[in-house]
């Protein structure tokens, strides 16, 4: 596509547009993990065994902490799955608009304004831009 600045509007619009068709979606990462029981008895305990069928799991961080949800059955690991796959696409999505948005930042002519900085301006600046580093 062209990068033109009527070009990339139209790209973003169409970003835009396909946030409004994600479906249910939830970040983390689906791993099988091989368990052993512990029972002595078990088949699991003898020597080169591979151990019982693996669990499904999904990790994902919650406020700084590793938070790990077993699925009970195979329908709701396959609903876990597709809320994975739909929040990946929502990521490569929001890369996508981020991307589209600097080229027309970049392209979006400067309005002319006569004269510089005013003292109130430049005061109102700072004070904007600590307020953004303080957060």
């Amino acid at each position: 596509m062209s990068d033109t600045l009527e070009a990339l509007e139209s790209q973003r619009s169409q970003f835009l547009e396909e946030f409004l068709g994600l479906g249910d979606l939830r970040p983390g990462s689906i791993t099988a993990v091989v368990r052993r029981c512990g029972k002595p008895s078990c088949h699991c305990a003898k020597p080169n065994d591979p151990g019982h069928d693996p669990q499904f799991r999904l990790t994902r961080r919650v406020g700084g902490k590793t938070v790990t949800e077993s699925f009970p059955s195979p329908a709701t690991l396959r609903k876990a799955q597709q809320e994975v796959t739909e929040f990946h696409r929502f990521q490569k999505l929001s890369e996508d608009l981020v991307s589209v948005n600097e080229k027309i930042c970049a392209l979006r002519p400067v309005e002319r304004q006569h004269g510089g900085w005013t003292d109130q301006e430049k005061k109102r600046l700072l004070q904007s831009i600590r307020k953004s580093r303080g957060k």
